[in-house]
Parts: C-alpha cells; sequence; structure tokens
C-alpha cells in the first residue's frame, strides 16, 4: 500500500483470490487506509484447479461496477481515481485468470492471446499454468495458437514444488459441447451470476417491455422485479377461432421445449428461465457489419425470446442443443416491443442471425480468427413463421420430419407488438392428448389424499375433487411441492401425470386453466382446424 502511495497511486478496493486467511488484517486495511476488502475465495497453490466459472462472474461484475462508478466522477474537480489492488498468494495464476476474463468480457476485440500477453507484460512472466491458459482458450471456445509459447515456471516455484507438467498436458484440447450424455429439457445450462447483478438486469427487462414493478412485502433486492415477464399465448378455442378472421395472422409449430428468453450484453450472454434466474453462457453476437471489418462490435443490451430444444440428428442420431428465437424486444437497449411482430421478426434475421453467420463464414478476416462458433453450448437460429395456407402442410409433413418434438401450433398476429405475460391474441393449438395443465402437488398429511393447486390472484387454489392419477410403478410421494403436468382423461374424468416442471416455479393461473379446459372441451380436432383454416384464408386479407 505505501509502495503503490510513493507512486500516486490511491488503492479504494482490494479483491483477495487466495483460499486461506489473508496473510493481514482486513479490518486494520480500512482503518489504516479507508480501503475495501473482498474475498473470493478460489484453489491454488498446490492445486491446479482454476476458479470457478461462479467466481469470475463475480470478479467481473464487481470490478466492472467500481470501474462504473469511477467513471461517474471522471469531471468532478477534486476527482482522482482510485485503484483496484487484485491479489492470490503470489499474483499470477489465479490473479492473471481473473483479469483475462475481464479483460475478455469488457474488450471483445481481444483474443485469448492478446489478453493473456498483456496481462503478462504487466506482470512478468504472466500466466504459467498450463491448466490455466488453457482453460481460457476452451471457456471463450478459442484455438490456441500453435506459435503460443507458455512461460516456464519461475525458479521461485519451482524451487518449492517440482514443476510436473509434461508437454502432452501444455498442449490445449479443445472440448466441445458434443457429449455422449443424454441431454435432457431439464438440464441447467450456464452459470449463476451475482444477485445484485441479477436484480439490474430483471429491472432492465421490466423497463424494456413497460412493466410496473409489482411490489409484495418490503425491502429485498429485486423486489417488484420478480415474476417472469415473457410472452405467453392462450389455448386456441371456439371463441378465439374467430380472432384469425378479424385480422392477419401468421403461424408456426409449437416446439416441446424450454422456454428461454436471452439478455445478450458486451460482457456475456445471458440465459432467462421461468423462474426469472439469469444464467451466464459463453456465446458470440457480433452486430451488422460493413463487411470491411467482421465482427467489429457486438450486441449489448439485445433482448430475445426464444425456446431451447434437443434436436436429433437423423444420420449420426447425435444429440445437438438448438435455441429457436422467435421474438426480440430491445436490440441495443431500444425497445422494439411497439414494433409489429413481422418488423421484429425480419429484425431479428437482419441484426443477430445473419451477422452471426456471416461472422462464422468469414472468421478469418476476424478481428479474433481463432474463434470456434461450433464449440458454443448450443446452437442458434431464428425459428421460421408461414401464412395459414400452409398449416396443413405443417401438420401432416413438417412436424412429422422435425429433429426435435412439436405438440402443436402457434398463431402469431403479423402486426402484433410485444405483449408482456398473457397475449389473449397470441393462440395456441395442441394435439387433443397434449392439452395439458401444470399443477402443484401436494398430499394430505391427514387422509393421503392427493391435492392439486393452482395459481389465483396471489394465493394457491384447491381444486376441489379433481384427482391425478400415475404411472404404475411411479412413487407420487416423490413429487410433493413440485409442479407436475397433466393431460386430461375424457372417459375416467381424471387427470393423467405427465411429467415434472423443473422449469417453472408456480403452477398455472386458474384463469389459464378455465381456458385449456374451455379447448378441451371444444375438442377442435385437427380435421376441424383445418376445415376452419381453409375457410379462413379465402378471406381477401388472406388472399391478397
Amino acid at each position: 500500500m505505501n509502495q503503490q502511495r510513493t507512486l500516486s497511486r490511491r488503492i479504494g478496493w482490494v479483491i483477495d483470490l487466495t483460499n486461506s486467511d489473508p496473510y493481514y488484517s482486513s479490518q486494520e486495511l480500512m482503518k489504516e487506509f479507508g480501503v475495501r476488502h473482498t474475498k473470493i475465495a478460489c484453489q491454488g497453490n498446490d492445486s491446479d484447479s482454476v476458479p470457478d466459472n461462479e467466481s469470475v462472474n463475480r470478479f467481473v461484475y464487481e470490478v466492472s461496477r467500481f470501474l462504473d462508478l469511477q467513471k461517474r466522477h471522471e469531471n468532478d474537480r477534486d476527482y482522482a481515481p482510485k485503484y483496484i489492488l487484485v491479489h492470490c498468494r503470489h499474483g499470477h495464476n489465479r490473479t492473471g485468470y481473473m483479469i483475462v476474463h475481464y479483460l475478455m468480457r469488457t474488450s471483445p476485440e481481444l483474443s485469448v492471446t492478446q489478453a493473456i500477453q498483456m496481462f503478462a507484460d504487466a506482470r512478468p512472466p504472466g500466466i504459467y499454468k498450463p491448466d490455466y491458459i488453457n482453460a481460457l482458450y476452451a471457456f471463450y471456445h478459442e484455438q490456441k495458437p500453435e506459435t503460443f509459447v507458455r512461460p516456464s515456471t519461475p525458479e521461485w516455484e519451482r524451487s518449492n514444488r517440482l514443476d510436473q507438467v509434461s508437454a502432452a498436458a501444455a498442449t490445449l484440447t479443445l472440448v466441445s459441447n458434443e457429449t455422449n450424455a443424454v441431454l435432457t429439457n431439464d438440464d441447467v445450462l450456464g452459470d449463476s451470476i451475482p444477485l445484485e447483478q441479477r436484480a439490474n438486469f430483471r429491472k432492465f427487462c421490466y423497463q424494456a417491455l413497460n412493466l410496473a414493478p409489482v411490489i409484495h412485502g418490503r425491502g429485498g433486492a429485486g423486489n417488484g422485479y420478480t415474476q417472469f415477464p415473457g410472452s405467453h399465448p392462450v389455448s386456441l378455442n371456439s371463441e378465439n377461432l374467430i380472432f384469425l378472421r378479424q385480422r392477419y395472422y401468421s403461424t408456426t409449430w409449437k416446439a416441446d421445449g424450454t422456454r428461454y428468453m436471452m439478455l445478450i450484453t458486451q460482457d456475456g450472454c445471458y440465459l432467462i428461465d421461468r423462474h426469472f434466474d439469469f444464467r451466464r453462457v459463453q456465446m458470440r453476437f457480433p452486430c451488422r457489419t460493413n463487411e470491411v471489418v467482421v465482427g467489429e462490435s457486438m450486441h449489448h443490451f439485445t433482448l430475445l425470446d426464444g425456446e431451447m430444444v434437443i434436436d436429433t440428428l437423423p444420420d449420426s442420431q447425435k444429440q445437438v442443443r438448438s435455441y429457436l428465437i422467435y421474438d426480440m424486444m430491445t436490440i441495443n437497449s431500444k425497445s422494439i416491443v411497439n414494433y409489429p411482430f413481422h418488423e421484429r421478426w425480419e429484425m431479428l434475421e437482419k441484426e443477430v442471425i445473419e451477422p452471426r453467420n456471416f461472422e462464422w463464414q468469414h472468421i478469418s478476416q476476424c478481428r479474433n480468427p481463432n474463434y470456434r462458433y461450433e464449440l458454443e453450448p448450443f446452437q442458434v437460429r431464428r425459428k421460421d413463421f408461414w401464412t395459414l395456407s400452409t398449416v396443413n402442410h405443417i401438420l401432416t409433413e413438417f412436424i412429422p420430419s422435425l429433429s426435435h418434438p412439436a405438440d402443436g401450433l402457434i398463431f402469431q398476429g403479423w402486426d402484433d407488438p410485444y405483449v408482456p405475460r398473457t397475449h389473449e391474441g397470441l393462440l395456441k393449438w395442441k394435439y387433443a392428448e397434449m392439452n395439458s395443465v401444470d399443477f402443484l402437488f401436494e398430499v394430505d398429511q391427514y387422509n393421503g389424499g392427493y391435492h392439486l393447486y393452482l395459481y389465483d390472484r396471489g394465493r394457491m387454489k384447491l381444486m376441489g375433487e379433481d384427482y391425478v392419477v400415475f404411472q404404475e410403478g411411479t412413487d407420487p410421494l416423490s413429487f410433493i411441492g413440485k409442479i407436475i403436468e397433466c393431460g386430461w382423461n375424457e372417459e375416467q374424468q381424471v387427470w393423467v401425470f405427465m411429467r415434472v416442471r423443473l422449469d417453472k416455479a408456480t403452477p398455472n393461473g386458474y384463469n389459464t386453466y378455465l381456458k385449456v379446459m374451455r379447448s378441451i372441451q371444444d375438442n377442435i380436432t385437427q380435421e376441424i382446424l383445418l376445415e376452419k383454416i381453409n375457410e379462413t384464408i379465402q378471406l381477401p386479407m388472406y388472399a391478397q
């Protein structure tokens, strides 16, 4: 601290990455120098384990927040910049690993090689443990150049521990997202982020969608911004079927996947699940280019809506995750929720999909030519929408040929704005046997009876005598307190258990239940649907 004072540097914060008690008193640090101290405990020393991704996310967020605060005071007359002191035991591997992550996420034009060299120039010899170097290349989906030379282990380190790293260990093995493990829709993707960052992201989503916070109780980070704000369709029935005749609609298949919104920022890409939690995934989303410099800038606060599916490739039977994007609500912080759907859908292709595909095809001209798109955790593509005249083809030919499950159709108003939460004009039709409701399942502790609950005006509503049956050999007690998806058996007048909804924290609302029951009772079969569609597309607005 005194050394930095002599260099006229004011230290405002110390980040301690050691996995042991500090070598100094953090209280004395604050008392003597007025410096904040934060510990992010990471394994190191004799361990070759690199810091976990959650610790990295916390480090990058905390540093970014501190430096942003500094920028706000740059024009103050008495302002003097403060520095962050980062240390582990020796200030090379863990420290370098964290700082390289920060550089990569705040300077998208950098490659891993450049970021590693920047740290090495400032703190020779830089990162010298091969596991740390290889982890950085693998994390950012880059191929390590053949010309890369790892710094040798310092003499003082060798004297403490024999350098047993072999040449093979020093060679990067790129790990792709291909695995022999069976992929499921319940798999947890990405890494958690700090709660304060999540609260800020939640607030941004509400503001972008023109939603007011819903206040329950007092205080709490993110209070008022806790409900998932994404648009939800309603079940097609004989009453709302008339909407198709009143204004122009397009259609697409209803994929049986997992619903995610996605927030793209310059320092990371975040999947937003139905719990309104954010998890960071390492993806690349360049902005539209002038084709002179490929990947010159990245999207920043672009908000998308879509669903994650698991495709089974027909030739190899290999499973691949794909994120199907069907809507866009903001582009680089600008809200477009009031644009008609067809404009948002066209912008999605032009502003998000095409730049990715263009850079992928011209990666050798990119500022980071070593980036490997194929190593990203999932593929990305825009979901197609078509005119109503294609419904017969979709049902009879397209859906049977899909490489992932589908359970019906979506009807989207061509000129509709993006409507958060329940959108009465966004319609879904499901195959009769797939109509379902998500209940909270409980067991009566006194008589052992099964109870199904729905969500009604902020409270749980017990569904009277509704009964649920389970497959033989299934233990109902294992589902207590969980959200279960059930289909209706008309003949037996009971609900039949289908699956557990791990992606949902609350059951369906009572109004949703009524709409599903109306749809079940109306029983719009595929034949009836096609008949009504054929009548509709004869109208002048469709003929044009």
